[in-house]
């Protein structure tokens, strides 16, 4: 994690520097050289990365270990990393900032409409106004308040946040199962996508998981309000207010929503952080959710083209990733007919 942690940095915007001092100077130029003009060298480390956090979460899994302790080595670690895979982080620090340092709507007010702010140089969709729920606002608004308009304490106590949630997620599910906070605290794609990349579908499902802990604590209210609060991170989430511990039913009706919303989503570029949300189905169909590390290994593999040949700025390297995650979700398909054919058969 910290070797995966210091190659993020290779991805670094190049209007970005972060700090002025000749050691960071000299590291920045070192790794930049590599992210942008060595990329066969930077997609052979990438994809090392990815296929040892598989590795490696296959044996903490076997191992037994404690989530919630590794849960704090790995949130302290992705602290210092840099969202090297999507440009969303930086558009939440500014989404907030406008309500925070302009004191204007965001659902209103687009980042083009501060043409003169620093900040912009960061950020893509600089076009749209606020696409996420009003409890992500009010959540981004305290980093974002207390960073008192600093471009660096903006970036970590962001950073700090999504950290927060995970710990937060591990924490109430390792009170339900252990083995289930285990699976959280060491999945690659909320590795990378949740703690990494920084996307607030980690933030969602970080509390609806709470949400879950009080499904099992047989206490409804909390339970429904956080299951709430979850949809009003990312409206996609909303279908798991009807998740249940007795009636399996209405999980099968989650997962449907859930599904649904994929599609609508998806319906122009399957994005792999959409997927985080499928997560909070573990404690009520554990086994379908950890038989889906193939096809989340095929959605962090998905990257190659961003790596290999910088954005996504043309179709084919789209079309790449597209490919590649189909592929390994035939892959995953297949997985779970073999398993079906190995299973066996009940007897009278």
């Amino acid at each position: 994690m910290v070797l995966f942690s210091i190659y993020s940095y290779t991805q670094i915007d190049l209007n970005l520097t972060l700090f002025n001092h000749p050691w960071w100077n000299n590291f920045r130029s070192f790794v930049i050289q590599i992210g942008y003009f060595q990329r066969n060298l930077s997609v052979a480390i990438y994809l090392f990365f990815i296929a040892a956090l598989f590795v490696l979460q296959f044996f903490a899994l076997k191992k037994k270990l404690s989530g919630l302790k590794l849960a704090v080595v790995i949130g302290g670690i992705c602290l210092f990393s840099y969202p090297f895979l999507s440009h969303d982080f930086f558009n939440y620090i500014f989404d907030a900032r406008i309500l925070t340092f302009y004191g204007k709507n965001p659902y209103f007010y687009k980042a083009l409409d501060f043409p003169a702010d620093p900040f912009i140089r960061f950020m893509q969709w600089t076009h749209r106004t606020y696409p996420y729920g009003p409890v992500f606002l009010l959540v981004t608004a305290i980093p974002s308040f207390l960073s008192f308009g600093k471009f660096i304490l903006n970036y970590f106590l962001f950073k700090a946040m999504f950290v927060f949630f995970y710990l937060l997620m591990v924490y109430f599910t390792d009170k339900i199962n252990k083995k289930w906070a285990l699976i959280l605290a060491v999945n690659p794609l909320i590795i990378v996508e949740g703690l990494m990349s920084s996307h607030n579908d980690l933030v969602a499902l970080s509390l609806s998981l709470i949400g879950v802990y009080f499904i099992f604590r047989e206490k409804n209210l909390p339970a429904r309000l956080f299951l709430v609060l979850s949809g009003g991170i990312k409206y996609a989430s909303l279908p798991l207010i009807v998740l249940s511990k007795k009636y399996k039913l209405f999980n099968y009706v989650a997962l449907l929503g859930i599904v649904a919303g994929f599609i609508y989503l998806i319906k122009m570029e399957i994005q792999p952080w959409y997927f985080l949300m499928l997560f909070s189905f573990i404690p009520f169909m554990e086994n379908l959710v950890v038989g889906l590390n193939i096809f989340f290994a095929g959605l962090l593999f998905s990257y190659y083209p961003y790596v290999a040949y910088g954005g996504w700025d043309k179709p084919y390297k789209v079309a790449v990733k597209h490919d590649i995650i189909i592929a390994f979700a035939v892959l995953n398909l297949v997985y779970f007919g073999f398993l079906k054919l190995l299973k066996p058969k009940k007897t009278d």
